[in-house]
């Protein structure tokens, strides 16, 4: 466990430390920056390491293998709608959780003036998540190829952009992106590696993987959706 714990963290200090030292260099000769700010922009250095380096450490010891048994454990139910529930459910409380998609629909909310509210975003956000999701783990357990989902989502993406208002649309791309977080990412890896890892004639290698392309489509057209009908 500890040798797991000092490789997170200087997994972490290896990320973290070149562009910390960057900013530092930039409030040191570039704006002339009081030490008070120095001190505090320091600490908050410190306190993002210990939090990313706890945060992994929970995700490599909980949340993986939490997913990639619950993954291993739903065909052996033998319902394919359990499967596509549980797919959507945790898809869907994955993304509310997200940290990524908070701090986007914040700043979205803010910039708009209360224009275009956070909560509803977050939802629609979720939910297509969700539905992406079940449909990445219908695929894997009917083994049909992830061309076809992928081309069928991004025709539905080209075809809503021509109807979306423009407000909607960039945030309908960035929302695409945050959900790749790093809350979301891990635990829908591992319940479709684990699903595939299951089922016969699966490869976990070649099955398992895509999720998380075809997870970042639902928030845009969840978006897409909120703009054109809200």
């Amino acid at each position: 466990m500890l040798g797991d714990v000092r490789d997170t963290l200087k997994e972490v200090i290896q990320a973290v430390a070149p562009i910390a030292l960057i900013v530092l260099i930039i409030l040191i000769f570039l704006t002339g920056s009081l030490l008070t700010d120095l001190v505090n922009y320091s600490l908050g250095v410190l306190m993002l390491t210990a939090g990313i380096t706890l945060f992994l450490i929970g995700v490599n010891n909980g949340l993986l293998p939490m997913g990639e048994a619950i993954g291993s454990d739903l065909p052996k139910h033998g319902s394919i709608y359990l499967v596509i529930f549980v797919a959507f459910l945790f898809g869907f409380l994955a993304t509310v959780a997200e940290p990524d998609v908070r701090v986007l629909t914040n700043m979205v909310e803010m910039v708009s003036n209360g224009g275009i509210p956070r909560d509803p975003m977050i939802i629609s956000i979720a939910v297509g998540v969700g539905i992406f999701v079940a449909l990445a783990m219908l695929r894997i357990v009917v083994g049909v190829p992830i061309t076809w989902l992928f081309t069928g989502g991004y025709l539905i993406v080209i075809l809503l952009a021509i109807m979306t208002p423009a407000d909607y649309l960039q945030i309908a791309y960035d929302a695409g992106g945050v959900t790749t977080g790093p809350l979301t990412v891990p635990f829908i890896l591992a319940l479709g590696i684990g699903l595939s890892s299951v089922l016969a004639g699966r490869s976990a290698l070649t099955d398992g993987f895509g999720l998380i392309g075809l997870a970042s489509i639902g928030p845009i057209i969840g978006i897409m959706l909120f703009g054109i009908f809200v």
